[in-house]
């Protein structure tokens, strides 16, 4: 039954470390950057972001470009059985009853124009700017995500591959196990070595299920990340090439300065919070208005039907009609609209916009303040990245020639299968060093390229 539970856990392990899908496209480090700029949520609200910005940009523009409204009016009215009285002096006249109907068809052209706002061109300038921040914002929002992306696909490489040097090890901790069984058996070992075996073996089991369910949780959280199910996102490529680069501060940090969007977005949205403070400032001054309207041929149509006269009914009810026309009539008015008192409206705005300014002037400062700890510390983790690659590489050379050293003198019987063990643990141990160390050289790039302001 132990057996059993071996061959069932050897293959999960097998299955998630190997994953394939027949047809399946492999997923590297570049295809994952793309899925995520695609379908990222994070892209997603940023470019949401920047219509919103567009938004408020032609809502600004509409109070200072002019609004024309064209349209066509249809009016009737009518009276049934009109009648009354009129008096002079002492002679009282009665009107004859009448019924009425008159029909007006009126084409025009309508329009207003707010032709000096002051407030409105400053609301216009801050919308502008606005626009640029979040196209910037959004550019930032893509190089972060790319970032993350990268980092989460070499910790879903890093992962695979411990699994992978996990597997090697469980597969090496049997044969041990089998051939200290075989050794005590013939009395060549004690039991005390039997059993340490055996802790080796269910340690490197342990390992194992860790490390395949490390692999299924980073496949998960990438997943998330490029925005893509699970199982449809395919193999990873575990390929883990490393070729140096050069790494200057000064000049990353120039770079950082010049290209970074984050630092540019917050320069743009001071700005427009500046230009909204004067808005709502030029609130108080007063608006030149101009409007107008032309109608273009009205006509009108009316009937009236005398159906008495004078009290007496007519046999034969007389009927008017006719019709009125013009060539074309308007109107114009130009006006100026000084603000006494908002009931506190402008002063509202005022404050509102003096905290935007104090917000965005903090975060501007915050990410200037900043970016030059940035860089170092981008530059020391790569430099770190690569010393600790290093030194991994030469753990890795020493366990070898170690592990070579031990088992000839195991051959010759001037050391023990537990020291042979020990030897083969510690090679195990600097191959899953060194599968991190190149993992952390990824990743340290990636955060090079971030803060130089590059996806």
């Amino acid at each position: 039954m132990r057996l059993g539970a071996r061959e069932l856990v050897w293959s999960g392990i097998a299955s998630i470390v190997l994953v394939s899908s027949a047809g399946a496209q492999v997923l590297t480090a570049d295809r994952a950057v793309q899925l995520a700029l695609q379908n990222n949520s994070n892209v997603i609200g940023a470019r949401a972001g920047v219509l919103e910005a567009r938004s408020g940009l032609y809502s600004a523009y509409s109070r200072m470009l002019p609004n024309v409204d064209a349209g066509i009016s249809r009016s009737v009215s009518g009276s049934r059985n009109s009648s009354g009285t009129q008096a002079f002096g002492s002679v009282l006249f009665v009107q004859n009853r009448t019924d009425q109907q008159s029909y007006r068809t009126t084409p025009s052209i309508s329009g207003s124009w707010n032709i000096l706002d002051f407030s409105a061109l400053q609301s216009a300038s801050a919308a502008r700017t606005g626009v640029r921040a979040s196209r910037l914002t959004e550019k930032s929002t893509r190089q972060q995500t790319a970032f993350d992306t990268r980092s989460q696909f070499y910790a879903v490489v890093r992962s695979i591959r411990l699994a992978e040097v996990s597997a090697s090890a469980l597969r090496l901790a049997r044969d041990n196990e089998r051939r200290v069984r075989a050794l005590f058996e013939v009395g060549s070992v004690s039991r005390s070595d039997l059993l340490k075996a055996q802790v080796a073996t269910a340690q490197a089991e342990f390992d194992s299920i860790n490390t395949a369910q490390t692999v299924v949780s980073q496949r998960n959280v990438l997943a998330q990340i490029v925005g893509v199910p699970e199982e449809k996102m395919g193999p990873v490529d575990t390929t883990l090439t490393v070729a140096p680069i050069d790494v200057d501060e000064s000049t990353i940090q120039a770079e950082a300065a010049k290209a970074r969007p984050d630092v540019q977005a917050a320069e743009a949205e001071l700005r427009s919070a500046h230009a909204n403070l004067r808005a709502a400032h030029f609130a108080r001054l007063p608006v030149v208005a101009a409007s107008g309207s032309y109608s273009m041929s009205p006509f009108s149509t009316f009937r009236n039907r005398q159906i008495d006269s004078a009290g007496v009914v007519l046999p034969d009810p007389r009927i008017t009609t006719g019709r009125s026309e013009s060539d074309n009539s308007w109107s114009a008015q130009v006006g100026v609209t000084l603000p006494i008192f908002s009931g506190g409206a402008t002063e509202s705005r005022i404050l509102s916009s003096r905290a935007s300014v104090l917000r965005a002037e903090d975060r501007r400062n915050a990410l200037q303040r900043n970016l030059e700890a940035e860089v170092h510390l981008a530059v020391l983790q790569y430099e770190q990245a690569l010393a600790q690659a290093e030194v991994a590489r030469q753990a890795v050379a020493s366990a070898e020639e170690n592990l070579k050293l031990t088992q000839q003198k195991y051959n010759v019987g001037s050391s023990t299968i537990l020291d042979l063990i020990d030897a083969q643990v510690q090679l195990q141990r600097a191959q899953s060093d060194a599968v991190s160390a190149l993992a952390n050289i990824r990743v340290a790039e990636a955060a090079i390229n971030r803060v130089r302001g590059r996806e």
